[in-house]
């Protein structure tokens, strides 16, 4: 990272490595790699950002109920205070939960995430918990004494309608809340969008809200940390448009209606399948910085996954990855000349590393990882990168 002239780092501690049980007994060893971690880190001149929770929940916790449980909530403001005790007095930024909408609805709605469950219901007592433990995490932090800028990163999708028709209109504003609103709002407005919680009635009744938790959620936010990739178009209904155009997941979103489906619009795409749009990423700035009063924001992850190789001469040549790069720097750019208050970025990722769901079978790094070698070898754009973080300027091509 000091040859790529990074000035910061994002890395995520593992629960299950600091506290195994979820509770009790903290693991020495687990607590002392971070440490050395954090003081390399600033021997190296990068300063060290610290998220807490990126989704491995200690399975004692899981095997009473995850986070559908209240209790999950205390758990991680405890654990979170362990972690703050022992490095605050050097990590000044933390953010909390790393894309609560990822926790909840992958793991306990669609089940294409860890723990794999599948109940709508367990879902929404996930996003809310996930959310009560944010705002218990950050008066831990705070209660630690050590000078400390508190957020989250929140993947804050990109919903457009397919077509100017009221279908369409519909069908994105109900996504929107389940994908974007039902967070932001508690967060941002200390309440959840009247719209959402008609619209999943027949999901829950939010009973899970007892008093005093939305004043906890909404505690002001030093910064808030925006995860973007790419943006989600959706319709009405799948008449008149092709079918090799919409999503074949089999997913409809939590409280859509019978008949509404995702399409894509045919642009180039990454190894991901998403695609490639840095329109998306201006517009989610816009939106938070409105929304949320002018509360700094830094880009936490953005990013692309491509099939890389390694040339005969040594070197990765991923062009695709420098050209989404460069595009949506612009775009950081530009909304920043829009009087957005972007205050950094985070490229996703530093090294190839394991993607969920998906393995090792994605490389999203900048600098490519031999698995079997443990060999790093910096891509291309891992060399277009540094220049750009040396100079300030987008480097000659």
């Amino acid at each position: 990272m000091r040859r790529l002239n990074l000035g910061a780092y994002r890395f995520s501690v593992a629960w299950p490595r600091v506290v195994p049980d979820g509770t009790g007994p903290v693991n020495q060893a687990g607590l002392d790699f971070y440490d050395r971690l954090v003081d390399s880190l600033l021997e190296a001149g990068v300063q060290p950002w610290a998220t807490l929770y990126h989704w491995d929940l200690p399975q004692p916790l899981e095997d009473a109920g995850g986070w559908p449980v209240r209790d999950t909530a205390y758990r991680f403001a405890d654990y979170s205070r362990v972690v703050a005790e022992a490095l605050g007095d050097r990590v000044t930024h933390w953010m909390t939960i790393n894309e609560p909408w990822c926790a909840a609805f992958l793991g306990y709605e669609n089940g294409h995430h860890a723990p794999g469950r599948k109940d709508p219901a367990a879902a929404l007592a996930a996003t809310h918990h996930l959310l009560l433990g944010h705002g218990l995490a950050a008066e831990a932090i705070r209660s630690t004494g050590h000078p400390s800028k508190v957020g989250l990163a929140h993947n804050q999708a990109v919903i457009r309608p397919h077509g100017a028709n009221a279908a369409d209109a519909r069908a994105a504003r109900r996504a929107d809340g389940v994908r974007n609103r039902i967070f932001t709002d508690p967060l941002l407005k200390g309440a959840y969008p009247a719209d959402v919680v008609a619209d999943l009635a027949d999901v829950s009744d939010f009973s899970f809200v007892l008093d005093g938790d939305l004043k906890t959620i909404s505690t002001p936010l030093d910064f808030l940390g925006v995860n973007y990739y790419s943006p989600e178009f959706v319709a009405g209904s799948a008449e008149g448009i092709d079918p090799a155009l919409v999503s074949g997941d089999g997913d409809a979103w939590l409280g859509a209606g019978p008949d509404e489906v995702h399409v894509s619009q045919g642009l180039p795409v990454t190894h991901m399948g998403w695609e490639i749009d840095p329109t998306g990423l201006y517009d989610v700035l816009q939106r938070l910085a409105g929304e949320s009063g002018g509360v700094d924001l830094y880009v936490t992850e953005n990013g692309c996954a491509f099939e890389d190789t390694v040339s005969e001469d040594g070197a990765v040549h991923d062009p695709d990855r420098t050209d989404y790069y460069e595009g949506h720097l612009r775009a950081a750019r530009e909304a920043i000349h829009a009087g957005v208050p972007l205050r950094g970025y985070f490229a996703w990722s530093l090294l190839d590393n394991f993607e969920w769901a998906w393995g090792y079978s994605r490389r999203f790094g900048i600098v490519h990882v031999d698995y079997e070698t443990q060999e790093r070898v910096v891509k291309d754009t891992g060399h277009w990168y540094a220049e750009l973080a040396r100079t300030g300027r987008f480097p000659e091509r």
